[in-house]
């Protein structure tokens, strides 16, 4: 039966993944606890499993005594000295047991018990993997789109994950078999097992896909600096380099646009506005606000933060966006509040974001 019993454990290894270590460990605690239901409980029962012996021993530890006071802890020197003859009085000794003496529902209880086990083996180990990939970009097969909450089940690996509606990029669509790019954005560890939050519109995914396509990102010979997106519809990326032969914003562009385009696509056709950072907060918030020109920023407030863009008037409109999502995502980059003003210094209503 432990030749069985120690093959079914190398088969549990070598399936699930799960170390024997773990297993014989749970096991054993296993078999503990349905031996101690004999005792009342009490903490006298050990169980010790010998892989390379393939043995399990099994043992109860009493009190040598004179005279029993409890019938679960004691034992007499007569007694004892049947079972070991160097048995002294106040001493202990270890009496085997026979596992097969638990009978069947102890039996049942320990099969449960490694059960659970061999289940909590099986969480930690996917939330291990989960773990390796925490704001990491992964590619996702989509398996399964609900139709009522819009709500997409992806497979990762071995594992699932549910991207849900408030997580994907505005408009996009998927299909049923294809592989897309998410972010991972945290992963935490439930009663139910682990959990897995994913995303879309996290502006980590930008940052892995640039990462992923522009050596020079991921080497370290360009920093990425800030990232403000608005997902579906416009990011902006501040890119730096200390090494002056190095056009850090050509690098992203690529040959012919090819590493940005491979960016847009993976995007769903999300424009890009690829910034050159600079200490100089005038320089780094008149390139923040491209497309736009940008004749002069003053800065107004360091306290708060605080400077004013001077743009051509041809082009404040430009400068402000579609509903001042420009003059917005040059703010968020550049950790600045940003007031536009048109050169000829009319214009109605203020455009300060």
């Amino acid at each position: 039966m432990n030749k069985e019993f120690f093959e079914a454990v190398k088969m549990l290894e070598e399936e699930k993944g799960i170390p024997a270590d773990y297993l014989y460990d749970k096991i054993s605690a296993a078999i503990v606890v349905a031996a101690k239901h004999n005792y009342n409980g009490k903490d006298i029962v050990h169980c010790d499993i010998e892989p390379e012996k393939e043995k399990i021993k099994v043992y109860v530890t009493k009190n040598v005594v004179d005279e029993i006071e409890d019938e679960d802890t004691d034992i007499t020197l007569d007694e004892a000295v049947k079972i070991k003859k160097s048995a002294k009085v106040g001493k202990t000794i270890d009496i085997p047991l026979k596992t097969k003496e638990f009978g069947r529902i102890i039996a049942q209880n320990a099969k449960h018990v490694i059960r659970q086990g061999i289940r909590e083996a099986e969480r930690g180990k996917q939330f291990a993997e989960f773990q390796s990939k925490n704001q990491e970009l992964v590619t996702a097969k989509v398996s399964r789109i609900d139709p009522v909450n819009g709500s997409v089940t992806l497979e990762i690996g071995k594992a699932t994950a549910v991207l849900p509606k408030s997580e994907q990029i505005p408009n996009e669509t998927f299909t049923e078999g294809e592989n897309i790019k998410i972010f991972v954005v945290d992963v935490k560890d439930t009663g139910k097992g682990p959990k897995i939050m994913i995303s879309r519109t996290h502006p980590g995914l930008v940052r892995r896909l640039f990462e992923t396509e522009v050596p020079e990102i991921y080497d370290g010979t360009i920093e990425i600096k800030s990232i403000s997106r608005e997902a579906g519809s416009r990011t902006k990326i501040a890119i730096f380099s200390k090494d002056d032969e190095i056009d850090p914003v050509g690098a992203c562009i690529g040959p012919k646009g090819q590493r940005v385009s491979n960016i847009v696509d993976a995007l769903g056709g999300e424009k890009i506005d690829i910034v050159k950072y600079s200490d100089d907060v005038a320089e780094f918030v008149s390139s923040a606000l491209a497309p736009s020109d940008v004749c002069e920023v003053e800065i107004l407030d360091e306290n708060t933060n605080f400077c004013r863009a001077t743009v051509p008037d041809d082009q404040l409109s430009l400068a402000i966006g579609n509903k001042g999502q420009n003059v917005r995502l040059a703010a968020k980059l550049t950790g600045w509040k940003i007031d536009i003003k048109p050169e000829s210094g009319f214009y109605e209503g203020s455009s300060q974001e």
